[in-house]
């Protein structure tokens, strides 16, 4: 079953206008703007991505920069450890590839913290490559509308690349627009818990609908914790005040921040491997130089 088609001419009709979608956008941006989707909503992401492209137009000018300035230009997209990734890709691309963001998956994926998602996304939207680009939202649209599944299950990256890679046109342009089509008809219409089936362009091939929507009995994925109370709440509380500070957080204010001491030990060691933080209890805390 061949869903492309009527995926794409209902995307070209209908797709959001967003930044990253401008004709001629660059590699770049692309890249910044796919890091920072990451479990984060777009409305959030575009003003971010804006001020962040305003102060670090290209790699180079962001690598130029201390790792620390990007996790406090990150402030509150979330999953801080993203600025460090994107900082260390940066690098990476100024040193190894002239500054240039590469087009070929597998250099994509050898930079630092680019995943295979990333990796394909910045190569097919960026640079037109016909690969498969699979995300949370192109998982499910395959889940219903091809295997009559109500959700994905856990992700498997070979699995699901190969169920996308079977659905994708071979024309490198048609390939293109579908990658998005199907990301965009996940997002707004083939949602997880109400979605619009009556205004999908694929409705009457729908293997799931035609099934009469049967309720998903697979594997299920792992529930993120709630974030109230969390040890990501806790690093969140800690990197917000460093954010706000030019010295070091002396360790008394750090208690100050969460009253539970063994939970505020373990965000706090929990930072400083990850690099997030550095210092000690003498010299106190501070965001990497």
């Amino acid at each position: 079953m061949a869903i492309a088609p009527a995926v794409n001419d209902w995307f070209v009709a209908n797709k959001r206008d967003l930044p990253w979608r401008a004709d001629g956008y660059p590699a770049w941006g692309i890249l910044v703007s796919e890091i920072m989707l990451q479990q984060t909503p777009v409305a959030r992401v575009i003003p971010r991505l804006e001020q962040w492209l305003d102060r670090w137009p290209t790699p180079a000018a962001l690598a130029a920069s201390p790792s620390g300035d990007a996790v406090r230009a990150w402030e509150r997209l979330g999953y801080p450890r993203r600025a460090l990734n994107l900082h260390a890709a940066a690098v990476a691309i100024t040193r190894d590839h002239g500054g240039v963001v590469p087009a070929d998956v597998d250099q994509l994926l050898a930079l630092p913290g680019i995943g295979a998602y990333t990796a394909r996304a910045v190569a097919a939207f960026a640079y037109g490559v016909r690969t498969p680009v699979v995300d949370t939202n192109v998982r499910r649209v395959l889940a219903r509308a091809v295997d009559g599944q109500a959700d994905a299950g856990p992700p498997s990256t070979k699995r699901d690349l190969a169920a996308m890679d079977a659905q994708l046109p071979a024309e490198t342009g048609q390939a293109r627009t579908f990658n998005a089509g199907a990301m965009e008809l996940g997002a707004v219409i083939c949602t997880a818990r109400s979605p619009r089936c009556e205004q999908c362009p694929i409705r009457d091939q729908c293997a799931w609908r035609a099934a009469g929507y049967p309720a998903y009995a697979g594997a299920k994925r792992v529930v993120q914790k709630k974030y109230e109370g969390s040890d990501r709440q806790v690093r969140g509380l800690i990197l917000a005040a460093l954010r706000q500070r030019d010295g070091a957080l002396p360790p008394d204010e750090l208690r100050t921040l969460w009253p539970d001491d063994t939970q505020r030990g373990r965000a706090l060691d929990g930072l400083l491997v990850d690099g997030l933080v550095t210092g000690t209890p003498d010299s106190g805390y501070s965001l990497p130089d």
